[in-house]
């Protein structure tokens, strides 16, 4: 692999979406969104220090959660199915089409990961001013594992994309895998638990937790921020079975790159068979 293909692929790809309107759109909505976030936590309750960037970054979880996979599943399904014609050149290229997919890859990565960037400067600047920088530490660990769940749900997207190869398609199933993801695993990890009782229950709520890169970002985040008490049921289990935050934190981020790896794996090899 060339990474010199790679990385002209990359500038192109950053170029076309740092024109996009949709990469201009988030960049402002995400902005506008944690800039209020901020700034109405230390206005409202007047914390300061560590509780200012700590409240703050409790409060941005969620909202991360459910907008960052979203948008990353949106735009990588546009990048990838959008322009054929322009795909196609890139292809018939004398280039290697793994290059071309990592290239594009990295180039709407970076153009995600400057809006969402953009924001959180902006926040954090908003928290210095009225609080300080303590617990700054923790809100950098967030933006590292927004950043993280935002590369995992575009190698989503391009795999999608590649296997299925109509745009509507490829949008129907990227939608359901939001929905599942961030709205229903949970609750049917829930329900299947309730039929577990003991050894049994706690197993399958440590495993599940590796099945959903949003609950291993939560999860992770609210270690950082060392708040024990709203781990949840798979959290707890996590932090039962290896004895630690520190190890356990280190395994989640292990697995985030997991998530992030075998996506792009997979849809490399599906399109090396595909006839473009």
């Amino acid at each position: 692999m060339d990474v010199t293909v790679v990385a002209a692929v990359a500038r192109y790809e950053l170029s076309i979406n740092a024109r996009n309107r949709w990469t201009v759109v988030f960049a402002v909505v995400f902005g506008v969104l944690v800039t209020t976030i901020a700034s109405v936590g230390i206005l409202a309750e007047g914390f300061t220090g560590l509780q200012g960037f700590t409240r703050t970054s409790a409060s941005l979880l969620n909202l991360v959660l459910y907008i960052v996979p979203l948008v990353a599943l949106v735009m990588g399904t546009l990048s990838f199915t959008g322009d054929r014609g322009s795909t196609e050149l890139l292809f018939a290229q004398p280039v290697t089409r793994t290059e071309v997919m990592l290239g594009k890859t990295a180039g709407l990565f970076l153009a995600i990961s400057g809006s969402m960037l953009a924001g959180f400067v902006t926040a954090g600047a908003v928290i210095a001013i009225g609080g300080g920088a303590e617990g700054l530490p923790a809100y950098a660990a967030l933006v590292g594992l927004a950043l993280g769940l935002a590369l995992v749900f575009l190698g989503v997207a391009v795999l999608v994309s590649t296997a299925s190869g109509r745009k509507a398609k490829a949008f129907g199933v990227s939608l359901f895998l939001w929905f599942f993801f961030v709205l229903f695993y949970d609750l049917l990890v829930v329900g299947i638990g309730t039929f577990l009782r003991g050894q049994a229950a706690n197993t399958f709520l440590f495993l599940s937790l590796f099945g959903n890169p949003v609950d291993l970002v939560r999860v992770a985040s609210l270690i950082t921020l060392d708040n024990v008490t709203i781990f949840g049921a798979a959290g707890a289990a996590l932090l039962r079975f290896l004895g630690g935050p520190a190890a356990s934190l280190l395994l989640l981020i292990a697995a985030l790159f997991l998530w992030a790896g075998l996506p792009l794996v997979a849809a490399a090899r599906a399109l090396r068979k595909q006839d473009l």
